[in-house]
């Protein structure tokens, strides 16, 4: 192998590992995040984002910690990735394990707040941080949350449109949710209307370039197939 070879194969083997790297710490860094910013929404108390309703009224029901029952759902929603024969990659199965485990950290250390003046900045720093974590784990590109691959999983085997089956799973979740006792109000609504612009958005800044220098993420439209790292 000449030297000029030699030298481009080390610069490759060099620009893959950092690449990596990188992604890694998006990876960790969205999970971290978007565990952080859930427990900003449920400081806030002025309504959830669709799952952690649902999270939150089977912790009311059970007595577990929010962070625990994510966990436990997220490994029960990854189940049914069985017979719909999803694979879970690096990202998933760090999803199940980190989320709710940062979360109930956040949850421990956050003062108890009462006041709007208080609750409606924390509501809207949780949804903006909210965003900001969606675009750095999806861009990491290590496999989609517990919930997602369940909602495209369902999707290659019926045949339904992915925003069809994420909408009934998710009117469904939230209706469950609410007769436990989760909390939906104005900011599950302004949740569901921003999240996918901003998703949007940070899937853009957060882009991992390729080997060839261009994005491995090319956000057009609205996030469809992994709006979540859930």
């Amino acid at each position: 192998m000449s030297a000029g070879s030699s030298d481009s194969s080390d610069s490759s083997d060099s620009s893959s590992r950092s690449r990596l790297g990188r992604r890694l710490v998006q990876l960790y860094a969205g999970l971290a995040l978007y565990g952080a910013s859930s427990a900003l929404l449920v400081k806030a108390g002025l309504g959830l984002e669709p799952w952690n309703v649902l999270h939150q009224g089977l912790a009311e029901l059970t007595g577990l910690s929010m962070g625990v029952v994510l966990t436990i759902v997220g490994a029960a929603v990854l189940l049914l990735w069985i017979p719909l024969r999803q694979r879970p990659g690096l990202g998933t199965v760090s999803n199940v394990l980190v989320i709710g485990f940062v979360m109930d950290a956040t949850l421990s250390v956050l003062p108890g707040v009462h006041t709007l003046a208080v609750r409606v900045p924390l509501l809207l720093a949780g949804i903006v941080l909210n965003g900001v974590a969606t675009g750095l784990y999806i861009t990491a590109n290590f496999g989609p949350g517990p919930r997602d691959g369940l909602m495209t999983g369902l999707h290659r085997r019926t045949g339904r449109s992915v925003r069809l089956i994420r909408t009934a799973v998710e009117v469904t979740v939230v209706a469950t949710g609410f007769a436990l006792g989760g909390t939906v109000g104005v900011g599950t609504v302004l949740y569901a209307l921003s999240i996918g612009l901003l998703a949007q958005l940070f899937l853009r800044v957060f882009a991992v370039p390729s080997a060839s220098g261009r994005s491995t993420v090319v956000a057009t439209g609205q996030p469809d197939r992994a709006i979540l790292p859930r």
